[in-house]
């Protein structure tokens, strides 16, 4: 049974059985602790946590997954991979254990002819949680499942929480028996090779408390309404119902096998080590798709640099399986014609995906060959120094800076003799990450604890935004928290979140900053707002301080917000749809949108590209957004249903996660998109837009920055006071400026070079008389010296290399010249092949010299160039240049 009849099967069955079908959620997590969905009841996690009312009592879901804490042992084993699908049933409130238990069972073992999976009752194994008598009960005396079938096991084992406090509850695991080739009998208590699971249901009836680990915590009582949550890993199933070894025989995954056998002539099966090279290939390719089609672009930082990591992992193995051109095209063909059938927005978008894709595999063949040198330059200085282990930091910088593997950094180094420090490498990733995830939740929460937020919203209910019509209004406050914590009142000078239960104010989001505004009490006080997020779902939270009086829970208060500044940031928002949609006529829909910043009067769009837009096409773009002002159209906004939104060709943003109404925006016959933000009524008012550029952010994602209305007229009011400025100086039109400039340029440039020559020829007439001064140490002929201040490093190279030509070649030579240019200190030395064999190396003496002039350097033995900060300290880097000389000789 293929995988896309496995799932089809799955939600069928379910529909069937009066459960909602849930279709899969991005892969990119709305949680601020996830970076992505790594488990199928995470877009169901504010229902069972309480944040939020679920609009069904049943539900079922296929959802993307993907989990990197284990991407080093993707490969060597044939059970790690990143990512998978997990297929769920999910009960709030409705049925319990006995319900949950009697559908898995039915679906498991219904022949295939009749919508089941067809699996033989008797190769069913169940482990329950040792003190869940109900769950054996139901299993033994309702299912039938004899009694030596079903095991018991600890809280490790069978008992689910989320590790922290919330709910909990023991789980019930089905097991498939393999058979004998898979090890010994007996039970999924003593092997899991050969019993392995493929259906986890997770009853939640209890409540838990604080906890030191996943087994030692408090059971706080029970639940005031039990859930049900249950998984079933597709792979599992598939790899049963294919009758296969491991999951990357399965069809999804074997195809990309295939391919990559293909494009290698390495046979899977062959050996072991290219074995491993092949998974990690199918694997990381299927995923580096998956998150792609989602709207993750290679970074980095957060997920785009889970995405850059394992595409880069995937490249090299190809690398190392052979592979010497680009594959990455064929290799993402592959999986979006396999995994299309299940998921057919992959087909829809295809070419974004592609285009992603191979300007990641271009970059990252381009930074292959520059982070090998900086690799072996870091070896070299390792070894200089007498260590066999290269620095944590060098490993990372390798990693952060020019997208190195580890796994990579760590073959190399091995095979020049060198372990790496894994150890102080990983620590400085764990505290790129925290400090990533403390950014976040610190702009989200401002360091408070979600849960007085929660209890705000259960008590009060979601804050209702007036801001669409309104600029200010009447509200109560409903919530109050000083310096983070929740309070009853609030003095002047306090640093203050308030929640109202209606307000004004515009909470961050969809690329638009917050408002801004002020908060005025019945009794006075006043508030600044700053500030207002959205912690949790629906909770407006205003950030500020208390300018006078006192504030309390439960106060009459008034809010209104800056409305000028809210004009601003409005006409920002409509200028980037209207930007979005001309990029996208001009460039196609691979010209995505990928971010967004809406400011007072300026704004950035992120959008995906392979390639700079050149200045003509971003020219037209600008003159179609300013003739689309001029024709005055509406803009208007409308809730429907996310179908509806869809059918009419409504642009949805990436990483956005709908409900199933949606707000649509619609400026004229020009743009249509989903937008919860504020925007003009009427392009005029917009006024003009001006592009100012576009840059390249990260691989394959560029970044128009640009201005509107008041701040586009006062930039272009200044470039026509510069403009008149030159006009004034070169005595020419407008029009002439260009050709009159680059004739100036062209005249300086060619100056320049005449005195380049000049001091070029300057310093090499030196060279004679240098040669001329060689000391005779120890049979060396040895030349040091500092030469004129201001000497590039290309000239002092020329004039050591000079030096040292000018002396025989039958007598050991060492030249040692310095110089100083820009406030810096630098060193070329070179020496001939009869100093060489006396054992003296060009790299060892500039690495003596760099040293004492407070920097480093290194090069090849016959000639090498360093550099330092300390100018001062050339007598001092000589003088080591000749001991070391003496010494060597």
């Amino acid at each position: 049974m293929e995988s896309a009849e496995i799932r089809r099967r799955w939600l069928s069955f379910f529909e069937e059985r009066g459960h909602t079908v849930v279709p899969s959620a991005s892969l990119i997590a709305d949680d601020p602790t996830l970076l992505l969905v790594n488990a199928g009841m995470v877009p169901f996690k504010p229902f069972f946590l309480g944040e939020e009312k679920p609009p069904y009592t049943r539900a079922s879901s296929v959802q993307k997954c993907v989990r990197t804490p284990d991407i080093e042992e993707v490969g060597k084993t044939t059970r790690h991979g990143t990512f998978f699908q997990m297929c769920g049933n999910f009960s709030f409130g409705d049925y319990f254990k006995e319900g949950a238990i009697k559908l898995a069972w039915e679906l498991l073992t219904t022949p295939v002819e009749h919508g089941g999976y067809g699996l033989e009752p008797e190769k069913l194994w169940i482990t329950v949680y040792q003190d869940d008598d109900e769950a054996e009960q139901i299993w033994r005396d309702v299912v039938g499942v004899p009694a030596e079938r079903i095991q018991r096991l600890g809280k490790k084992d069978n008992f689910w929480s989320m590790g922290v406090p919330g709910p909990c509850g023991p789980c019930s695991e089905i097991n498939y028996d393999r058979g004998p080739e898979f090890g010994v009998e007996g039970g999924p208590a003593v092997n899991d090779e050969r019993y392995v699971e493929i259906w986890n249901l997770v009853f939640m009836q209890y409540e838990r408390g604080e906890g030191t680990s996943k087994e030692d915590f408090e059971i706080l009582g029970d639940l005031p309404s039990k859930n049900i949550d249950t998984g079933l890993g597709l792979e599992r199933l598939a790899m049963i119902l294919q009758g296969v070894q491991n999951m990357y025989e399965t069809d999804t995954l074997k195809v990309v096998i295939d391919k990559a056998t293909e494009l290698t002539g390495v046979r899977y099966g062959q050996a072991q080590e290219s074995d491993v090279s092949l998974r990690v290939v199918a694997d990381h390719m299927r995923t580096s798709v998956m998150l792609i089609g989602d709207g993750v672009t290679p970074g980095n930082e957060g997920r785009g640099y889970v995405l850059r990591r394992i595409m880069r992992r995937a490249i090299r193995n190809m690398r190392l399986l052979g592979a010497t051109g680009p594959v990455v095209g064929q290799l993402v063909d592959t999986v979006i014609r396999t995994m299309g059938e299940q998921y057919p927005e992959l087909e829809t978008d295809r070419k974004r995906i592609e285009t992603v894709a191979l300007a990641e595999e271009a970059a990252f063949l381009k930074t292959l060959k520059a982070g090998t040198n900086i690799l072996d330059t870091a070896v070299t200085e390792t070894k200089a120094a007498g260590g066999n282990v290269l620095p944590g930091d060098k490993a990372f910088l390798l990693h952060d800076t020019w997208g190195f593997p580890i796994d990579l950094t760590l073959e190399m180094a091995a095979e020049q003799g060198l372990s790496v420090d894994e150890d102080g490498f990983r620590r400085l990733m764990k505290e790129q990450r925290e400090r990533a995830k403390a950014d976040a939740r610190a702009k989200k929460t401002g360091h408070a604890d979600v849960t007085a937020y929660r209890e705000i919203a259960d008590t009060s209910g979601a804050t209702e935004f007036t801001g669409y019509t309104s600029t200010e209004g009447e509200s109560t406050v409903v919530g109050l928290l000083v310096n983070g914590v929740p309070s009853p009142a609030a003095s002047e000078g306090d640093e203050v979140e308030v929640v109202l239960d209606r307000t004004p104010f515009y909470a961050e989001g969809g690329g638009q900053i917050a408002d801004t505004g002020r908060i005025k009490l019945h009794s006075g006080a006043v508030i600044e707002v700053r500030d207002v997020q959205q912690p949790v779902p629906g909770v407006s939270v205003h950030k500020g301080s208390v300018q006078v009086g006192e504030v309390t829970v439960g106060s009459t208060a008034y809010a209104a917000i800056d409305v000028r500044r809210r004009r601003a940031i409005a006409r920002a928002h409509s200028a980037t749809h209207l930007t979005h949609q001309a990029l996208r006529d001009a460039l196609g829909p691979t010209a995505a949108q990928a971010g967004s910043e809406n400011q007072p009067g300026r704004f950035r769009f992120d959008f995906g590209s392979p390639s700079a837009v050149p200045g003509t096409v971003l020219n037209d773009v600008e003159q179609k957004i300013n003739e689309v002002l001029a024709r005055e159209l509406d803009v208007h906004a409308e809730v429907m249903p996310i179908d509806e939104a869809k059918r009419q060709g409504a642009i949805a943003e990436f990483g956005e996660k709908y409900g199933e109404r949606v707000r649509v925006v619609t400026i004229g016959d020009f743009s249509k998109e989903l937008c919860g933000g504020t925007h003009v009524h009427n392009t005029a008012q917009l006024g003009l837009v001006k592009l100012l550029g576009e840059s390249s952010i990260g691989s394959g994602v560029r970044r128009i920055e640009a201005l509107v209305g008041v701040d586009a007229y006062n930039f272009l009011a200044r470039e026509h006071t510069v403009v008149a400025q030159l006009q004034e100086l070169v005595k020419g039109r407008p029009e002439e400026l260009p050709e009159k400039i680059a004739g100036m340029l062209a005249k300086l440039k060619d100056a320049e070079k005449e005195i380049e020559k000049f001091r070029a020829e300057k310093v090499l007439q030196a060279a004679a008389g240098l040669a001329e001064s060689a000391r005779d140490v120890r049979g060396v002929a040895l030349v040091t010296g500092q030469v004129p201040d201001g000497t590039g490093a290309d000239d002092l190279r020329k004039l050591v290399l000079d030096v040292r030509g000018r002396i025989p070649g039958d007598r050991p030579a060492v030249v040692a010249l310095f110089a100083t240019a820009g406030g810096r200190p630098l060193t070329v030395i070179a020496t001939n092949e009869a100093a060489r064999e006396r054992g003296l190396k060009a790299g060892d003496l500039v690495r003596t010299a760099a040293k004492t002039l407070g920097g480093g350097g290194g090069g090849k033995p016959d000639v090498a160039q360093g550099g330092g900060q300390n100018p001062e300290a050339v007598g001092a880097a000589i003088e080591a240049v000749e001991r070391l000389v003496v010494e060597t000789a």
